[in-house]
């Protein structure tokens, strides 16, 4: 019987998180709209629309501004992406999050890379976890990237600094990270748009309140399965002498 490693211990660690992940969207949701029925969220809702509607084609370009100040002053990204899928819907709002996270995680690389290194490198000293990532990008940098975007192991503002330390070039970063960031916006893009449609709930049909619940719980799901997939392969790759996943375990 071998011992756990770091790598089985993180992919127990990814599902367990996975599963809490759904409880808490299942619990979100079920709280949005309950608030939907008891407050004035429609009439909160029309006044911030109308007053993004007002903003024309300057919307997009507001809130690109925004991921850019939420990604170099670790603020919560979600919530953002979440606000600009209720005012843009799913396409523009998923093209709009997804330029606005990749822009905003390339100011905070250049950031953490040029002017404040002093600032992140004792963080970053101080995490076991981004040594041995460190050592990893040095070996295989999209591919690390990529999967620590799929399925951060460390918090994600810190690690969009925490890159611009390492030698891997802006444009594998940059690449890397708009790929791997894409499951997790279309997910809250899609929240956004939920929420922007539960203003109307009651005046649905059944089966249109299905296809919204379906298709958001279906979304999830392929998202949480991706994240448990990455960071298993994530914790493979900063462990390499970590033994593969025995296919007939947990069947």
């Amino acid at each position: 019987m071998t011992a756990p490693t770091a790598a089985t211990g993180a992919a127990d660690q990814g599902s367990s998180s996975g599963w809490i992940r759904v409880l808490l969207l299942v619990g979100l949701i079920g709280a949005g709209l309950a608030a939907a029925a008891l407050l004035p969220v429609r009439a909160w809702m029309d006044a911030a629309l109308g007053w993004v509607e007002g903003l024309g084609l300057w919307a997009p370009a507001v809130f690109l501004a925004a991921y850019v100040v939420v990604a170099v002053f670790s603020l919560p990204g979600s919530v953002l992406t979440i606000a600009v899928g209720a005012a843009l819907g799913p396409v523009w709002g998923m093209a709009t999050a997804s330029a606005g996270a990749t822009l905003g995680a390339t100011a905070a690389f250049l950031v953490g890379r040029f002017l404040a290194r002093r600032w992140v490198a004792p963080k970053i000293a101080s995490r076991p976890r981004f040594t041995a990532l460190d050592q990893a990008v040095r070996r295989e940098g999209f591919k690390i990237i990529l999967l620590s975007r799929l399925s951060p192991i460390i918090p994600f503002a810190l690690l969009n600094y925490g890159y611009g330390l390492t030698n891997v070039p802006l444009g594998t970063y940059v690449l890397a990270s708009w790929i791997g960031m894409i499951p997790g916006t279309i997910l809250y893009v899609y929240l956004g748009t939920l929420g922007r449609a539960a203003t109307t709930w009651s005046d649905m049909g059944f089966g249109r309140r299905a296809l919204y619940v379906t298709g958001l719980l279906a979304t999830a799901a392929v998202t949480v399965m991706i994240t448990v997939i990455a960071r298993r392969t994530l914790g493979r790759s900063v462990d390499p002498d970590a033994p593969p996943d025995d296919p007939s375990a947990g069947a």
